[in-house]
């Protein structure tokens, strides 16, 4: 009779366990997912405010000064402008 007790308590400490076992995975399951989800949505959400800034920068910034017959670009501000070529346009344009 005690044989068929230890067995009874095997089995349902077995079915606790693994029952525990089973809770505790699941919400590691569900938190991994939700974590998951936020660092998706942060992503998301950081690409669009540089798609914003960049389209911001595109209609904010000034036209950019180029001359259609020779290409030259005429702003300095722009990281492009070599003033040697600007300089020369400029000496040709006056002769």
């Amino acid at each position: 009779m005690a044989s068929a007790q230890g067995v009874n308590v095997f089995r349902y400490s077995a079915l606790v366990a693994g029952l525990v076992y089973g809770f505790y995975h699941q919400s590691s399951i569900t938190s991994q997912a939700k974590r998951a989800e936020i660092d998706r949505e942060y992503h998301r959400q950081e690409q669009l405010i540089q798609q914003a800034k960049a389209e911001w920068k595109k209609k904010t910034s000034p036209p950019e000064a180029k001359t259609a017959d020779s290409g030259i670009i005429t702003d300095p501000e722009d990281s492009r402008f070599d003033l040697e070529a600007f300089l020369k346009f400029k000496a040709g344009e006056t002769n």
